[in-house]
């Protein structure tokens, strides 16, 4: 087991997309209220005194969509000052990312990964559930800004769903050729919609990285990546190539992260709940910084034991919130 020392932090559970792999059509989305959020003297009080004293170094800001948290750079700029920030990184859909890009990087924001789910205008409406002119122009136009001021290498995450993107691999694949970008390719994930799976509902890695390498041949990238992604190359280009396989090749014994809601639960995984910690209640209870301290120790403790594997039978288990309301 890797050492655990990655925090996904979801800094808000809403989005202005509503993508059918997140948040599927027809699902009811009890959202939380501002109250429940941590606010962000209690995000940075968990951060400084009771994640970084247990050995977390490196921090992911996601939602839902982050942009949307108020005082998102103040935030970034905050986690980005303490000393043992090691590593702080943001997931966004990067539809509001355009005209704050320059200030997330001044601010201590180092590595961005952006969902670019399709190059097609008309699938990428289709995918993110929201239709109306320019959604992708503007996404597209938050990539060119994240990219033009030193988000070097830029991260794009693609979701390949049968039936609706998988046939746009090839063109993803290229945008790394002339561009120090790495595209990610993640396997199609039952996260609220394991109704949608029947008997095969992703489409592996290994399937898509047998159809680059038919192309342009494919090699394994002296680059590594910090999370689960096996990294890749097309001979020449300048960016890479990552898939995230946890459906076909699961990467549970090499997980080194936990996840924290916006309203302030700890997670060890981000399919199953057993063992989750509510910090937040805790907090403003009163408890002390050493005492969650230690009850961190404990779900660290256990957390071998608490994965994806317990998931495979095919039943939703013990996991009941979207992927917009954990953040993936």
């Amino acid at each position: 087991m890797n050492q655990v020392d990655y925090l996904r932090i979801s800094l808000i559970d809403r989005c202005n997309f509503r993508c059918q792999y997140c948040m599927p059509e027809g699902a009811e989305i009890d959202y939380i209220l501002q109250q429940q959020l941590l606010t962000d003297v209690e995000l940075l009080t968990l951060i400084q005194e009771v994640f970084i004293p247990v050995g977390f170094t490196r921090f992911r800001l996601t939602g839902g969509e982050p942009l949307l948290r108020p005082h998102v750079v103040e935030l970034v700029r905050a986690i980005a000052s303490f000393p043992q920030t090691q590593d702080l990184s943001m997931t966004t859909n990067g539809f509001l990312l355009a005209p704050i890009a320059q200030n997330l990087y001044d601010a201590g924001l180092r590595r961005i990964n952006i969902s670019l789910d399709s190059l097609e205008p008309e699938i990428f409406d289709q995918i993110i559930g929201n239709r109306g002119r320019g959604k992708w122009e503007q996404v597209w136009q938050g990539i060119q800004a994240a990219y033009s001021v030193g988000f070097d290498p830029l991260k794009l995450n693609v979701v390949v769903i049968p039936g609706v993107n998988d046939h746009e691999v090839l063109n993803l694949a290229a945008l790394t050729l002339e561009r120090n970008w790495h595209i990610r390719f993640i396997e199609f994930m039952p996260i609220g919609n394991w109704q949608l799976f029947g008997d095969r509902g992703w489409v592996s890695s290994a399937e898509l990285r047998q159809q680059i390498r038919d192309r342009w041949g494919l090699t394994e990238s002296q680059v590594c990546g910090a999370g689960p992604a096996d990294v890749f190359q097309i001979p020449g280009a300048k960016g890479t190539l990552g898939f995230i396989s946890q459906m076909s090749e699961c990467f549970c014994d090499r997980c080194n992260r936990m996840r924290l809601s916006a309203d302030g639960w700890l997670r060890p995984c981000l399919l199953n709940e057993n063992g989750q910690i509510d910090l937040k209640t805790a907090l403003r209870a009163g408890i002390s910084t050493a005492q969650l301290q230690e009850q961190v120790r404990e779900l660290l403790a256990i957390k071998p034991e608490i994965n994806f594997k317990q998931r495979e039978s095919g039943t939703e288990g013990s996991y009941t919130r979207t992927m917009s309301q954990i953040g993936g």
